[in-house]
């Protein structure tokens, strides 16, 4: 497996991201060791909540939220998807799999040792952050969904996605900064659009961001779906606290809160709601969501 690194340069002086680097190296089903890399700010004795990304982003997405759950006293972390952010990179698309992305993030979860985790999933931190919460229940307190979704192949593919899934296979140039601008409500400022970029250098880089939205099992005979439906009965039993603050002007998953909350007992009577921002509700509103996780007892 042909593996890159983006240089460090890359990541100088980014508006709003002083966080210092951290590095684990993690393994997953035939693969060698990667490099996976992690913000991790706060005291070490606070609760931890983890901020899982999705695509095209990585822990930039976070650079608002970390500070006030900081300041309130929790131990914030943020990793890298592998392939994405200061995280090695494969370079061919081959090289990714659903199964792989949670055995990374799951070998990361365990080489800390992280308990008690309250978890803000979005996107595809959604696809692994559910699937892992609900294989490693004894580590995982409180989940908090933000625009995604856990897919077992039961329900439509909405026209948007398909659409999106066309583009990130076929389209000649992959721009993740103007990717992630168009799925805000707010203007980004030109810097922070280019800190998006910022983790690719060329085109080389860009397998892990191109495959994601292929793996996404959308029918039955995907090798995912099993172990998606397995983890979706303990969602379907899960007790504990469960909340969902969605962007509304999302048009793929604006409404895909629905069959969470009614399918999660743990969503019984919490304080859910679909807020004016769009499908990456962390650049619309992320201190707000750091509040609200706050103020829900996380």
């Amino acid at each position: 497996m042909d593996v890159l690194r983006t240089p460090d340069a890359r990541f100088d002086a980014l508006p709003g991201y002083p966080f210092a680097p951290h590095y684990l190296d993690v393994r997953a089903s035939g693969t060698d060791p990667v490099r996976m890399h992690y913000v991790d700010e706060g005291p070490r004795e606070g609760r931890v909540v983890v901020l899982l990304h999705g695509e095209p982003s990585w822990s930039y997405l976070y650079r608002t939220m970390i500070p006030p759950l900081v300041d309130a006293g929790h131990r914030v972390l943020a990793p890298d998807l592998i392939g994405f952010g200061r995280s090695d990179k494969p370079t061919a698309v081959a090289d990714y799999s659903y199964l792989r992305h949670v055995e990374w993030v799951t070998a990361w979860i365990e080489a800390l040792d992280l308990t008690d985790i309250t978890v803000f999933v979005q996107d595809w931190g959604s696809l692994i952050g559910l699937r892992i919460a609900a294989e490693q229940e004894h580590r995982f307190s409180r989940i908090v969904v933000g625009n995604g979704f856990l897919p077992t192949a039961d329900r439509g593919v909405p026209v948007a996605f398909r659409i999106w899934r066309a583009f990130a296979r076929f389209t000649p140039v992959f721009p993740a900064g103007r990717i992630v601008r168009a799925g805000t409500v707010t203007t980004l400022p030109k810097d922070v659009v280019k800190a998006y970029d910022a983790p690719y250098p060329s085109a080389r880089y860009q397998a892990g961001a191109r495959a994601f939205p292929g793996l996404v099992p959308t029918s039955p005979d995907d090798p995912a779906v099993p172990a998606n439906r397995a983890a979706w009965e303990v969602l379907g039993r899960w007790e504990k606290p469960f909340l969902c603050v969605f962007g509304a002007n999302d048009p793929i998953l604006g409404k895909g809160d629905k069959p969470l909350i009614a399918h999660v007992p743990g969503a019984a009577g919490q304080p859910h709601d679909r807020i004016r921002a769009g499908h990456f509700l962390q650049e619309d509103a992320g201190p707000e969501l750091a509040r609200r996780i706050i103020a829900w007892g996380a």
